[in-house]
């Protein structure tokens, strides 16, 4: 006898349609350049939905003044625009707290890469569009090629104009529906030229800078292949010859350059074409101690910018930073490694040291590398002068001098007792040494190599007392002593230096040993909140506060106050409330620092595990403290998964502790009723029996 019971296949279909229907779809009108029809192409399908009985609604529709469009425009329900004032000019966004609390089933949201007014909850807009998803709405929206992240360069490279407004490449990506808007480069001119793109002033400047029929062809190919290439990775996912796809893995090596985001955007294109993993690699050395201000902002914005095109970030420690990226390589199976290459300046440094790219084709001669050239100059001769300015302190002065001062002082001595020269030699030596290892950089090792050389022909050769010498072989003596006390010093700079972070990284490893070590004997879910918050007040210094659930459903977090730093109280604010609640709904970092809620007082991370939000950790971020730095939201990434796994643990023991209980309740229930029904039974037998 058949049934209809349906096959496991089609229960797992109908779950992720479930799941997939609680998030809205994106739907992207893609073109080349502006005035291709994107938006009037979109507004021309919302009103299709609309008379198909969608309850439509047009978000944001950029007021480009175009007639055509406006009357398409006529019909559709309207969210007025939230008016903002910035620096006294009055400027409309996109309402996007008003169209949450509209919530139709379909809105319209132009301009995808607009970056919002200040003022604004989020900073892009499409970062608006992210939580229109995440509430179940869905969404249509516009956007160009120059606006996608990973084709910046290349556009600029094209165009000679810098697009700063760019979207991450997932967003395209993960849409789930892209429509190529398409028009010949001459028709576009000649609305360009009629006044249907821009205004006649304006249109005649574009048609002389960005809008030239060469930059439009090239333009149009680029936005074809990229939607090229998002069909291709549809039907790679579908599993077709999976046998063809080849593997590898790419690795790019970054720095404090600016050039090091477009290495990176180069990489992230050329893994998306061979759907491979990539890396991005930073290696830490003595130089670190030597940046700027502006250098550090450029790296810390890299690596942003890789993680969101999606690169596994990788900070080593190193002196010899090609010995470095060929042991990683070697370790990890790299199969592609990208650099960059700058014009080196001529000078005799240059004739002697081989080239970073050399000595890693040396050391990996099986590793395919890819140079990427930059036009950004090398800045060691700066960085020089940087460590000349930045050391300089009457501390480590005084301990130069006292230490030159004492070893003259010994090599006196020596000398009244006949020892020779060369153990005069010597004590000045061990003094650079010990110069070197007890201040702060090469240039009190470098000074007191030479004022040591200078001292020791003084004092210590004929004539005495002056700096002449009347013996052939003091001039070698002295070049060999300044050689060698320089390579000492330099090799101790050098190992302080490793020393030092390779300290720090044993004590996060540490850090994260010790919290996992604690995390497992600790079995209450307020036992783990506080263990955490007590590692966090330690190791960050600052106020911490830990929701374990949806501040908007449940009580308070439980906040720490850091001791001796500024009252951090606000952290239980309202306002900050509903920036953990916010986190909580859209599972995404947010508050001070990050390009959500950026006013915040704290910076909110979701504690997460298998894409649910098991708590948010919030990290005041002061004027005082001022906000955390990369390395820091690295280090309080690593320790959130520690605590997720915790929680979870905690969560499934609560949850298997009331199965136990459940159960035991049935079992009762049933013994009751197995009783009671044994006890009426015999009399109710011997009743009908009579």
């Amino acid at each position: 006898m058949e049934t209809n019971r349906p096959s496991p296949d089609a229960l797992l279909v109908n779950l992720q349609e479930e799941a997939d229907s609680s998030v809205g779809k994106l739907k992207i009108y893609f073109g080349f350049a502006a005035g291709v029809g994107k938006t009037y192409a979109m507004l021309s399908d919302a009103k299709d939905q609309l008379a198909a009985g969608v309850d439509v609604v047009a978000g944001y529709i950029e007021p480009h003044a175009r007639e055509e469009t406006l009357r398409m425009l006529e019909g559709i329900p309207i969210i007025p625009p939230k008016a903002i004032n910035h620096k006294n000019i009055a400027l409309k966004e996109f309402d996007l707290d008003e169209a949450l609390k509209r919530k139709p089933e379909l809105i319209l949201v132009d301009e995808l890469a607009h970056t919002n007014a200040s003022g604004v909850r989020n900073k892009k807009r499409f970062q608006d569009v992210e939580e229109l998803l995440q509430a179940g709405i869905d969404v249509y929206t516009t956007v160009n090629v120059q606006h996608i992240e990973s084709l910046n360069d290349i556009v600029e490279g094209i165009t000679k104009v810098a697009v700063r407004e760019t979207i991450p490449d997932y967003v395209f990506d993960e849409a789930d529906r892209v429509k190529l808007i398409d028009i010949e480069p001459d028709e576009l001119l000649k609305r360009l030229e009629q006044g249907k793109i821009y205004q006649p002033a304006r249109a005649k400047t574009a048609m002389q800078n960005f809008f030239t029929r060469e930059n439009l062809k090239l333009l149009r190919e680029i936005a074809m292949r990229k939607a090229a290439d998002r069909i291709s990775h549809e039907y790679d996912q579908t599993g077709v010859y999976p046998e063809k796809r080849a593997s590898s893995k790419w690795l790019v090596c970054i720095g404090t350059s600016p050039s090091s985001a477009k290495l990176i955007r180069w990489t992230a294109r050329t893994a998306e074409a061979f759907r491979a993993p990539w890396t991005a690699l930073y290696i830490e050395n003595e130089e670190n101690d030597y940046m700027t201000k502006a250098e550090k902002k450029c790296l810390r914005e890299t690596m942003e910018l890789a993680e969101r095109l999606g690169a596994e970030i990788v900070t080593l420690a190193g002196h010899d930073i090609a010995e470095t990226v060929a042991e990683y390589a070697r370790l990890t199976g790299v199969t592609n490694i990208v650099v960059g290459k700058s014009r080196r300046r001529m000078g005799l440094r240059s004739l002697f040291e081989e080239d970073f790219e050399d000595r890693l084709i040396t050391h990996l001669d099986n590793v395919d590398m890819h140079i990427i050239p930059s036009s950004q100059p090398q800045t060691k001769k700066r960085r020089m002068k940087i460590r000349f300015k930045s050391f300089l302190s009457w501390h480590d002065m005084a301990k130069m001098i006292l230490l030159l001062a004492l070893a003259t002082a010994i090599c006196v001595g020596l000398s009244e007792f006949g020892i020779g020269d060369q153990n005069v030699i010597m004590v000045y030596i061990l003094s650079v040494l010990i110069i070197s290892r007890v201040t702060s950089g090469y240039v009190y090792g470098v000074m007191g190599s030479i004022i040591g050389v200078m001292l020791f022909n003084f004092f210590f050769t004929t004539p005495l007392y002056t700096f002449n010498t009347i013996q052939a072989g003091y001039p070698v003596t002295f070049g060999i002593m300044l050689l060698v006390a320089l390579i000492t010093s330099a090799l101790t700079v050098r190992i302080k230096t490793q020393a030092s972070l390779a300290v720090e990284r044993e004590r996060r490893t540490e850090v994260l040993y010790e919290i996992n070590k604690r995390l497992l004997v600790t079995r209450n879910l307020k036992g783990i909140i506080d263990l955490t918050n007590e590692y966090i007040l330690h190791l960050f210094s600052r106020s911490v506060i830990f929701y374990s659930a949806d501040p908007a459903k449940s009580n308070k977090g439980i906040f720490v106050q850091a001791e001796g730093k500024e009252d951090a109280s606000a952290l239980l604010s309202a306002d900050e409330e509903a920036v953990a609640h916010w986190v909580f709904k859209n599972k995404k970092r947010a508050g001070a620092g990050t390009d959500t809620l950026m006013g915040a007082f704290g910076y909110y991370m979701p504690v997460m595990s298998q894409g649910k939000v098991l708590g948010v950790i919030g990290v005041s971020c002061s004027p005082e403290d001022g906000p955390l730095t990369q390395d820091n939201r690295i280090f309080l990434r690593m320790i959130s998964s520690q605590v997720a796994l915790a929680l979870e643990r905690q969560y499934l023991s609560e949850e298997q502790r009331q199965i136990v209980i459940e159960s035991a309740k049935e079992k009762m229930r049933s013994n009751l009723l197995r009783a009671i029904s044994h006890d009426l039974r015999t009399p109710l037998t011997g009743i009908v029996g009579a």
